[in-house]
């Protein structure tokens, strides 16, 4: 309003101006005949021809502009925008309701920025104009624009209080919403059932209850929408009360509980509630397949599928599903065959069972032949991709993805930036980073979450912790990914100062957290503060120990020596050791030269895991160090005779967008003469400052001389002198490998970090390593 008002006072101004300049003296007559100067006064003919346009554009009857305004209506419905408009310019007159259909159609159309224009050009501004306009900027997810829009209102009504609560409850704001709820001068139930909803969709069901039981008279689909919530979060018996105690259930509520019921597991207490229901629709008969299906029941779910006296696109896809999870994909594509009708939802399941199943070569034809391709799709594609090794061709899908023009959505996002994550992307990380701001999804959990993940994995905990501090309401899983990144990290004081406060923020630590912090101990060598928290997990958050947190306390008192007390705790273990327990103990043994109590753990894994190839080397660096050759050889042998190959090892580097991968003694890389010239020099300024190569690591009984020339084109060691060549001055080097850093790599990084005075990260398969001044953050603790 301010805006308009700056205006007409322009106009206002600019007005009197130019009719100071035209006054003339009062003594100085008009010369009518002169035919070069207008006479400023109008003709009779002239005034007669303005005032019956004017009579004519008054005279416009009112049936006649509610036609029009109907017309405007209907084009905007059929997505003729420039039609509507048309019809808008040629209205004699216009009426706020000409502008509101203007505004309405624009924003139903997505086209926000035309409809924002027209909204600034209204001459007068009624209270549907305002709101109108206030739900399109909830609707472009631009709630600070929404709000200060909603604050400059000259008058609000319940729809206006209405559509700022919902705002701030569908994306996430819900104290935000409860904030405006309280302030609301009227409410009505769509304000009831708004915040309530909110409450429920975002896990907070205690608030949720108390709302409920704060007012008395709720409709029916706020009972079901509580009931919801209990389902949701597995407490059956809550949601049995509530539906035990509605005044009168519909169909919803019984589909609801024969759902709940169905997808815990509790099958014949859906069977009963089944039969009892008065009213057996297509949803309920599809609720109790889909429960065979979910629970491993596949033959009863074909059962109740062949009985079905009616089925819709549901029930097809949830039986198709039902294949799906179980990888009868020959059984899921005869089905799929047989529909009558397909869907998006038909083609994703399908899509999806083969991108999970490895085949990404089916999943890339059905996707290819899709008629019709929505955000899920894409989804599910870039994450078969991603997650079968094809890493950098899932990225090349989400640009294609782009350029399609299908919207980005929260699923894409977060799929995008795993990837990014896995490969170490940092650069195209950062970018989708923009795009989710730009999107507004970044401080809502999942996306907040996803993002977080991404800095972490990337090696970039300071932009973690930013992005961290940047999710408005953090739920356990960010706690945990902040506690585990920096563990990983080697910076088992800060994750454990996380821990705290979670704890302090009212946030119930569970399995996984304990994990994380466990870890952060094993990493750090905090013995005594590791065996406090195991023992005390119980007591203090009702959390029994699992084989993850006994493998951390095994690893956690292996690294620092306590071998004895290590092999005590696993026989005191409440169940049979797995793979990767014996495999923490195995490690221990490799690092204090134990080679008996490596043997047999080696033994214990290879009758567990006979493909193991981890285990294997780990057995033969343990040999290897103590001069063991025989052993060596006897190894290999065993390892040719059972078919198990060692995993190539490689290490990769990002630079300018592009993933730059080294093998051992790599050949191909275009820029290679430039590397090892660079590694050669580095190798004669290390050793001036005192660096040896550790040669008894290398696994083969050849000269010292071999040995080092060996150790001296690692993968690693590649990947960081290009990363020197490459990336600007003050720039970290992000190096990631896929397997354990091998320690004379772990002590020439050091020296490296100190010699050119960068910083270096480095990811292995366990964990970060950041050289800096010829120092690592693991402090040699690894």
């Amino acid at each position: 309003m301010r805006g308009s008002y700056r205006f007409r006072q322009l106009h206002s101004s600019s007005f009197s101006l130019r009719s100071l300049e035209t006054r003339q003296p009062s003594n100085i007559k008009h010369q009518t005949g002169n035919p070069t100067c207008p006479n400023p006064i109008p003709s009779k003919k002239t005034l007669t021809q303005k005032r019956r346009s004017m009579n004519k554009l008054s005279n416009a009857s009112d049936s006649e502009i509610v036609k029009l305004n109907k017309d405007i209506t209907t084009q905007m419905r059929n997505g003729r925008c420039e039609a509507a408009l048309r019809v808008f310019n040629v209205m004699p007159r216009r009426s706020p309701v000409s502008y509101n259909a203007m505004i309405s159609g624009y924003l139903a159309n997505g086209k926000f920025d035309l409809a924002k224009d027209m909204f600034e050009k209204m001459p007068e501004r009624d209270l549907v104009s305002w709101n109108v306009m206030l739900s399109g900027y909830v609707r472009n997810r631009d709630l600070g624009a929404a709000y200060a829009l909603f604050e400059r209102m000259p008058e609000k009504d319940v729809v206006s209080w209405n559509a700022m609560l919902s705002g701030y409850a569908q994306n996430g704001y819900v104290d935000k919403a409860r904030k405006v709820f309280e302030r609301m001068p009227d409410k009505n139930e769509i304000s009831w059932n708004g915040l309530l909803a909110a409450y429920v969709q975002n896990g907070r069901i205690e608030d949720a209850r108390r709302l409920f039981e704060s007012k008395a008279n709720w409709e029916a689909v706020s009972w079901n929408c509580l009931m919801g919530g209990f389902v949701k979060q597995k407490r059956l018996v809550h949601a049995r009360q509530l539906f035990d105690r509605m005044p009168v259930r519909d169909e919803v509520s019984w589909n609801t509980m024969i759902t709940g019921y169905a997808q815990n597991g509790e099958m014949s207490e859906a069977r009963r509630l089944f039969g009892e229901s008065p009213i057996r629709d297509v949803f309920a008969w599809t609720s109790m397949l889909s429960g065979y299906v979910q629970n491993g029941m596949l033959d009863e779910g074909r059962r109740m599928f062949d009985e079905m006296p009616e089925k819709n696109s549901v029930s097809w896809n949830a039986m198709i599903a039902g294949y799906v999870q179980c990888k009868r994909m020959d059984m899921a594509m005869k089905l799929f065959g047989a529909m009558p009708f397909r869907n998006a939802s038909s083609w994703n399941t399908i899509l999806t069972g083969y991108a999970q199943s490895g085949d990404i070569d089916n999943a890339r034809k059905i996707f290819d032949s899709m008629p019709r391709r929505d955000s899920i799709s894409w989804a599910a594609i870039i994450a078969g991709y991603a997650q079968n090794g094809y890493s950098e061709e899932a990225l090349c899908l989400f640009v294609e993805m782009k350029r399609d023009g299908e919207r980005l959505t929260r699923s894409s996002f977060t799929c995008t930036l795993s990837t990014c994550a896995e490969i170490a992307a940092l650069e195209l990380g950062k970018q989708l980073h923009g795009r989710v701001t730009k999107a507004g999804y970044e401080t809502g959990c999942y996306v907040g979450n996803a993002l977080l993940v991404m800095y972490c994995k990337c090696g970039s905990i300071e932009e973690a912790y930013d992005v961290f501090q940047g999710i408005a309401e953090k739920d356990v899983v960010s706690w945990n990914t902040m506690i585990y990144g920096y563990a990983r990290h080697g910076f088992g004081s800060k994750a454990l100062m996380v821990f705290e406060s979670m704890k302090a923020a009212g946030i119930k630590p569970d399995d996984v957290t304990m994990v994380g912090v466990l870890s952060a101990c094993s990493h750090t060598g905090l013995v005594d503060r590791g065996t406090e928290y195991f023992y005390s997990m119980n007591q203090d958050y009702g959390i029994t120990a699992n084989s993850k947190h006994y493998t951390c306390m095994i690893d956690l008192l292996g690294r620092a020596g306590r071998l004895e007390e290590a092999q005590n705790l696993m026989r005191d273990m409440p169940f049979e050791p797995d793979a990767a327990t014996w495999g923490a103990l195995l490690g221990a043994s490799r690092i204090h030269g134990n080679t008996k109590l490596g043997e047999k753990a080696a033994q214990i894994i290879f009758e567990m895991e006979p493909e193991n190839a981890g285990m294997y080397v780990l057995l033969s660096n343990l040999y290897a160090a103590s001069g063991r050759w025989g052993e060596v050889g006897k190894m290999r042998l065993k390892m040719k005779d059972k078919g198990v190959r060692k995993v190539p090892g490689y290490s990769w580097v990002e630079v300018q967008n592009k993933i730059h991968t080294f093998s051992v003694g790599d050949s191909i890389h275009p820029d290679k003469d430039k590397i090892y010239a660079f590694l050669e020099e580095l190798d004669l300024k290390m050793k001036r400052e005192g660096y040896i190569s550790s040669t008894k690591l290398v696994l083969h009984d050849v000269e010292e001389e071999e040995k080092e020339h060996m150790l001296k084109y690692h993968s690693e060691k590649l990947a960081v002198a290009f990363g020197i060549l490459s990336i600007p001055a003050g720039r970290p080097i992000r190096v990631i490998k896929n397997l354990r850093v091998c320690g004379d790599c772990h002590n020439a990084i050091k020296y490296i970090s100190n010699i050119v005075g960068r910083t270096i990260i480095l990811r292995d398969s366990h964990r970060f390593h950041h050289f800096s001044g010829g120092n690592c953050s693991c402090g040699d603790y690894w």
